[in-house]
């Protein structure tokens, strides 16, 4: 299963695709590492988004999308920007796409944690919180202990 994690912050939509092979993760080089999108009111811009998304996850045969969901209240509520990007993602049309909290990462993260320093990945800083979300979620493919 080739999964595109997503977290969404501010104006951006930034994404980790990661797959497992023969036990070992698959993380392609890809040509776009986030989406920021400068507009929310203007529906255009929202369907931009939408095909823009869409297009990098048929392009690199993502199975599903999972979005690391944020708190609707308290210190690290997301903006309205976020809810925004997140409901549109929810609704393109044929993705499968799923939600996952921050505290059921945090749960399978202590069941199966990373064993590989971040630096090797290649991938840039800020697509750090991505690239935890999809190795959690892929673990929880496999059966292991939060499958739901």
């Amino acid at each position: 299963m080739r999964i595109c994690a997503v977290e969404l912050k501010g104006d951006d939509a930034i994404f980790c695709i990661m797959s497992k092979n023969m036990g070992l993760l698959d993380i392609p080089e890809v040509r776009q590492r986030k989406i920021t999108i400068s507009n929310t009111q203007d529906t255009e811009n929202m369907r931009w988004f939408q095909r823009q998304l869409l297009q990098l996850v048929t392009d690199y045969k993502v199975d599903k999308v999972v979005i690391k969901e944020r708190p609707m209240k308290g210190k690290f509520a997301g903006g309205a920007v976020g809810f925004k990007l997140e409901a549109a993602i929810q609704l393109i049309e044929g993705l499968n796409v799923e939600l996952i909290t921050g505290s059921r990462i945090k749960e399978q993260l202590k069941h199966t944690p990373i064993l590989m320093e971040y630096k090797q990945t290649k991938l840039k800083q800020f697509q750090e919180q991505a690239f935890i979300t999809a190795y959690a979620c892929l673990h929880m493919q496999d059966g292991l202990y939060g499958a739901g």
